[in-house]
């Protein structure tokens, strides 16, 4: 009865707040983009941050089909209960169910036809009409899909649940059904996959009692019975005529019982009050952000995108905070527990989202990481269903729990996350000691070495600030001399950062158009040396100084974005995309490369970069993403851009100045203070800063602290349509460096 009073409550607030606004902000969500090109993204019904993601799976392996789903296919083979969003790996699509129209059996994957036209999504709802007539609506809670399936006149109506059915990775290697009456199946399904090991419970009860169960393992025949358990497993509910039959199934970690649990989420609500719940929890969302622009595509990818900044991580726990890990041990957690962890990516610009506008359940994010490290010894790489997959390179968990310490969130143990911080900067493995022994990682000692070692340093800096905030000194001034070990492969002579053996010497031949993925002898990550040689986020005017002066850098960044376009190498990375000149915006080492401008005095060239950006290579159509759309981090450059600010150096508490594409926007922050941001005079022409006024007074600088925009307040850009070169030159009005050549 608590979760049906929670719901009600749900309900009505959100019903009265739609009443009360002119036009619903999800209105402006079209889950369609990014489920095209390679963005990787589903359309299906979830609720933020939910471990539900209710979505179609077209049933074919391969990149594009990341997500289970990709807007170029024209075939369905049914809906499965998770998924994730944006990664460039695939994995879940767990529990899959299938209506069928006919009683036949079937052991096999059918793909069924369907076109666009007969295809809605929409925040926290999706809607099909497949070719064989059937309409299938789904929606969700937290912790249970709902399924509304019609099935048209003279058919003879079926549900398949198929668990052995997998694509990309994901194995099947046990599964359960078991019976428990006539509307109520419970199971579970153990995989292997990306994350090596995963188990996912699962209660599933129809509106109409099914007049016949029947049973198939390891692809035979189905059989009538009340329970099977094989590698492969499934089962079909028969029953006896067409019309509306609902489906409600609720997930858990831990074990059936919690999944039948996950159910009461959705009690005897009819699944229209279950969309109108979840559309309200996603307005809620929205809604800490509200912008105003005349360009309503611009409205739609700015929504759009932070609706994607709320799908990862996603929680794993039960309702009361229990869940197994991937160690299978049953854990009771204090909060909520949360996986899918793509650090990588999301360090740059999600995390720090969510320091401003997730208080409440970036605790738990942050606790969850924390958990993750008490579980294992070390804190996560990128996990995913509690798994370590050791995905991509650095060890980026730092500078997630340095941001939220150096920004005072008390609600996590800085000692404790700094005691694990400082354990993975002398882990034994992922060539820590050879990064410790040289001051860089030599190409033959790890693949990738280049790429590894200067996000390492990057880490070791956001550890030397959490260690000076905590007073120990000594490692203060040890993690920032090792911050600086980037500068070991700045290679004076051509400008880039390069591959060096252990012996000191470059290694040869060398091309900084040149891209190996994954191969031995590479050492970037998903790149080439033009992406990687400018990632020193806490140093840019080192950065500079290395190549011997701000001008020589600043030119350096003029002929990356001029320059040719070509990538060469016979194993080139597909992420290597959305490219201006050699800025590859379809991935994520270039992300903080426009706004590198501003911090050696030509913030109109960060500007002009950023609205290029922006307006080139985020549309409101598919394909909307310049690459994968990875777990929220391509989203949260664009709703951070968009605003006209961007964290540059994720951990360093500044947010710099860009190009704001929207009129006007108001932030929700902690504490019931707002952000009003004001671009007078903004246009598609008028893309340049001329001023800016902070609560009414000229502001001097080309960046805001954190703290600052905490007290709330109103930024004023006054914009311009050519450049203003006087504006943010003055050192003094500059961007924090750790080397400061001011």
């Amino acid at each position: 009865m608590k979760s049906l009073s929670k719901l009600s409550c749900l309900l009505f607030l959100g019903l009265a707040s739609h009443t009360a606004s002119a036009q619903k902000l999800t209105s402006f969500v079209d889950p369609f983009i990014g489920t095209g090109g390679h963005g990787h993204t589903y359309p299906g019904a979830t609720v933020p941050f939910g471990m539900v993601q209710l979505s179609p799976d077209n049933g074919r392996n391969g990149w594009d089909w990341s997500s289970g789903y990709h807007y170029s296919d024209t075939a369905i083979v049914g809906f499965s209960h998770t998924h994730l969003s944006g990664t460039g790996i695939g994995d879940w699509c767990d529990i899959l169910t299938v209506p069928l129209v006919t009683h036949k059996a079937d052991t096999g994957v059918t793909r069924f036809g369907f076109s666009h036209a007969n295809e809605t999504a929409k925040p926290g709802y999706y809607k099909v009409k497949l070719n064989n007539g059937i309409i299938a609506e789904l929606t969700a809670t937290e912790r249970c899909g709902y399924h509304k399936y019609t099935f048209p006149a003279g058919s003879l109506p079926a549900i398949k649940f198929d668990l052995g059915f997998f694509i990309n990775s994901d194995k099947p290697v046990e599964g359960c059904i078991h019976k428990v009456n006539d509307s109520t199946i419970v199971g579970y399904r153990y995989s292997t996959g990306w994350a090596n090991k995963q188990g996912v419970y699962f209660a599933a009860r129809t509106s109409v009692p099914f007049k016949q169960l029947l049973l198939s393992a390891d692809k035979k025949q189905h059989q009538a019975g009340t329970e099977t358990k094989a590698e492969y497993v499934g089962a079909q509910l028969l029953f006896e005529k067409a019309g509306v039959v609902l489906l409600k199934v609720g997930l858990s970690s831990v074990n059936e019982e919690k999944a039948l649990a996950a159910i009461g989420e959705i009690g005897n609500y009819s699944f229209n009050q279950i969309y109108t719940a979840a559309d309200s929890k996603w307005e809620k969302e929205l809604q800490k952000i509200k912008i105003t622009s005349a360009d309503d595509d611009a409205k739609k990818i700015f929504y759009t995108a932070l609706y994607h900044t709320c799908m990862a991580p996603v929680l794993y726990s039960d309702v009361d905070g229990a869940y197994q890990n991937a160690k299978g041990e049953f854990i009771k957690g204090s909060g909520q527990r949360y996986t899918v962890y793509s650090l990588w990516d999301t360090f740059r610009a999600l995390n720090p989202l969510f320091t401003l506008i997730q208080p409440e359940r970036n605790t738990d994010i942050l606790n969850s990481i924390m958990a993750f490290y008490n579980e294992n010894g070390a804190l996560p790489v990128w996990d995913l269903s509690t798994n370590e997959t050791n995905t991509m390179v650095g060890y980026h968990a730092i500078p997630v729990l340095a941001d939220a310490i150096l920004k005072g969130v008390t609600t996590i143990d800085a000692q404790k996350a700094y005691a694990a911080m400082r354990k993975s900067a002398f882990q034994n493995v992922r060539g820590t000691p050879d990064y410790i022994k040289y001051g860089y990682i030599p190409k033959e000692k790890l693949t990738q070495s280049a790429s590894v070692t200067i996000e390492y340093a990057y880490d070791d800096w956001c550890i030397a600030q959490v260690a000076k905030k905590l007073g120990y000194m000594d490692d203060y001034l040890l993690f920032s001399k090792r911050a600086m070990s980037y500068l070991n492969l700045f290679d004076k002579t051509t400008g880039f950062i390069r591959g060096k053996h252990a012996d000191g010497k470059w290694v040869e031949p060398f091309d900084p158009f040149h891209s190996e993925h994954d191969g031995a002898n590479s050492v970037y990550t998903e790149g080439n040396a033009w992406q990687h040689s400018f990632f020193a986020p806490h140093d840019v005017r080192g950065l500079a100084k290395a190549h011997g002066s701000n001008e020589a850098l600043l030119k350096k960044l003029d002929q990356l974005f001029n320059a040719s376009s070509e990538v060469t190498g016979e194993n080139v990375s597909m992420d290597i995309s959305g490219l201006i000149g050699q800025y590859v915006h379809g991935n994520e080492p270039s992300h903080h490369i426009a706004y590198m401008y501003t911090f050696l005095g030509q913030p109109w060239k960060t500007q002009q970069r950023v609205r290029q950006i922006v307006d080139s290579l985020y549309t409101a159509k598919p394909d909307g993403y310049a690459g994968n759309e990875d777990c929220g981090q391509m989203s949260a450059w664009a709703v951070w851009s968009m605003v006209g600010l961007y964290p540059a150096n994720p951990a360093g508490g500044e947010y710099v100045i860009g190009s704001p594409a929207i009129n006007n926007a108001v932030i929700q922050l902690p504490g019931n203070k707002t952000l009003k941001i004001n671009a007078v005079n903004n246009s598609k022409k008028n893309i340049y800063v001329a001023a800016v006024k902070w609560n009414g007074k000229p502001y001097p600088l080309t960046y805001f602290k954190h703290d600052k925009l905490l007290q709330g307040g109103t930024i004023e850009f006054i914009m311009s349509s050519i450049p203003v070169k006087t504006w943010g030159i003055k050192p003094s009005s500059w961007p924090y460096s750790a080397t400061d050549i001011k």
